[in-house]
């Protein structure tokens, strides 16, 4: 008895392990055409190509709903203040702010279609999909916390931002070249910040997600602009003494030049 039970757990055990192992048998490839990005005097903005394949083995089932790709760019985290404005005697005035702690100073949120009709409203929340479910903390006195999506501090940091072009939301930003390959154009303004990018690309398929896979970049500096930031970043102090210094001389020269005598 003993060994026919052992049998039959083995057994069990065994199918417990072949129903948990995912049914899906897709796998994400993606690659961008410029891994990092320089920022020179006479930078104007760039746009990145994302191409992405998907790849199926033995154990992929034919997909009568297709798939849908969900592509997410999020540049280096900033703390950054918004602030509210009355006007009072005739001045406008801030009249209330909130800090955004660790904000997203870039994003772009890419599909081949609208996000609710890729998959649900819950599951969107729960995986922090679209400019209505990124997390946006926000810091008024001494609590932390996210505000609703319709919070007017929110509302309004998203529009400022997506005016910039440093916010996106774009529902043909993903085009299938094919029924398993896909590419995404990334616009990168001329205002776009230092550091690194990461750039998240799902696979969706009847509203599940099935796979997930990263291509991050980076955006530098270099040159003169490097130099200089570098210094104000490393040698703050020094680096205000020059630039006061410079004011002045300037200043004194334009004195000198322009004097009427």
């Amino acid at each position: 008895m003993t060994r026919i039970s052992l049998a039959a757990f083995a057994a069990a055990f065994s199918a417990l392990i072949a129903s948990a192992a995912p049914a899906a048998g897709e796998r994400l490839v993606a690659s961008l055409s410029n891994h990092r990005v320089m920022i020179t005097s006479n930078f104007v903005g760039e746009e990145l190509v994302l191409f992405g394949g998907i790849e199926q083995d033995a154990a992929s089932r034919p997909r009568r709903a297709g798939y849908d790709i969900i592509v997410t760019v999020t540049g280096p985290r900033q703390t950054m203040m918004t602030f509210r404005k009355e006007r009072i005697l005739g001045l406008w005035v801030n009249a209330d702010s909130r800090v955004l702690e660790n904000a997203p100073a870039y994003l772009a949120v890419l599909s081949n279609r609208p996000l609710d009709a890729i998959t649900n409203t819950e599951t969107l929340r729960r995986l922090q999909l679209g400019l209505d479910n990124i997390p946006l903390l926000q810091r008024a006195s001494i609590n932390i916390a996210d505000a609703a999506s319709d919070d007017p501090f929110r509302l309004a940091f998203i529009k400022i931002k997506t005016e910039q072009g440093l916010y996106r939301e774009a529902s043909n930003g993903v085009t299938f070249l094919a029924p398993a390959l896909f590419r995404a154009s990334i616009p990168l303004p001329a205002e776009v910040p230092v550091g690194t990018y990461e750039v998240d690309v799902r696979l969706f398929v009847d509203g599940a997600q099935i796979a997930r896979t990263p291509a991050p970049f980076e955006v530098y500096k270099s040159g003169f602009e490097q130099v200089v930031t570098a210094a104000a970043r490393e040698h703050g102090v020094l680096y205000g003494l020059a630039t006061a210094m410079m004011a002045i001389a300037t200043g004194w020269f334009a004195s000198i030049v322009f004097r009427r005598d």
